[in-house]
């Protein structure tokens, strides 16, 4: 047990686990815990490799993420035809879009990116019922082809670029199929699930991860997880939306800051 953590400092691991755990909280509400554990991971360990940074942060936030799963799925009745679309396609496009990275630049989308995350943020703010109520009414064959456009796009950013595939996620259920915001979140842990798998299939096979972090901040995901669906579930819809315009703001700042800084 010693050799999983003979190179790491303690402090570094503590502060880990403890940003870990509040990662936890937010990406079980709304997604967007992979903003906080990654540049954390990045500022720990400067001289890692970045593909064994990204493996760590994929197994710890699968390990949150599927406890947020569980929890939902006690008060979710899911719609288990629409999620298994939904899934396969994520997970073909994760694929395709991390394949894509080799052959053309992320960085090029991002002001893109930046301006559909500004316009995504004063849409929510300004409708203030999205997501409160069930707003749609589809029939089950648009509802799939509206979760097969949803899992294609969204699948395709996670594997592209992926900050706040989570939050694309549920304002896809929001937005297009109409879901209130519990169960919006309740779908997009399934799907981030999904595409935390297909990334760590290659990241542990290349053996791009640090275990012994790995771990610690699994378990602090894990419990920050717990609380926050658990705070989802109880305080409804109104409470997530307030969550998930603060992890949209927290996306613009972040782009703006990679648009801007040269």
């Amino acid at each position: 047990m010693n050799s999983l953590f003979s190179d790491v400092n303690i402090l570094t691991l503590s502060v880990l686990g403890i940003l870990a755990f509040i990662a936890g909280i937010i990406d079980s509400v709304v997604g967007g815990g992979g903003l906080i554990q990654l540049p954390a991971l990045l500022i720990g360990f400067p001289k890692a490799p970045v593909p064994t940074l990204f493996g760590t942060n994929k197994i710890s936030a699968l390990a949150g993420t599927s406890m947020a799963a569980v929890q939902y799925s006690r008060h979710i009745r899911y719609n288990f035809k629409l999620l298994f679309i939904v899934a396969f396609f994520a997970f073909v496009a994760s694929f395709a879009g991390a394949k894509t990275v080799s052959i053309i630049n992320p960085a090029i989308l991002k002001p893109v990116i930046l301006v559909i995350l500004i316009l995504i943020g004063i849409y929510t703010f300004l409708k203030k019922d999205l997501g409160t109520v069930q707003s749609k009414n589809h029939s089950e064959n648009k509802k799939l082809i509206l979760g097969s456009l949803i899992g294609l796009i969204v699948g395709f950013y996670d594997g592209f670029l992926g900050p706040g595939t989570g939050s694309f996620l549920v304002l896809g259920f929001v937005v297009l199929l109409g879901f209130e915001f519990v169960s919006a979140s309740a779908y997009a842990k399934i799907i981030n699930c999904v595409t935390n798998v297909s990334a760590l299939f290659v990241f542990i096979r290349q053996g791009n991860y640090l275990l012994g972090v790995a771990m610690v901040m699994a378990v602090g995901n894990v419990a920050g997880s717990l609380i926050g669906s658990r705070m989802a579930i109880k305080k409804g819809n109104r409470f997530i939306r307030v969550f998930f315009l603060i992890v949209v703001a927290i996306l613009i700042i972040r782009y703006a800051y990679d648009v801007f800084r040269f």
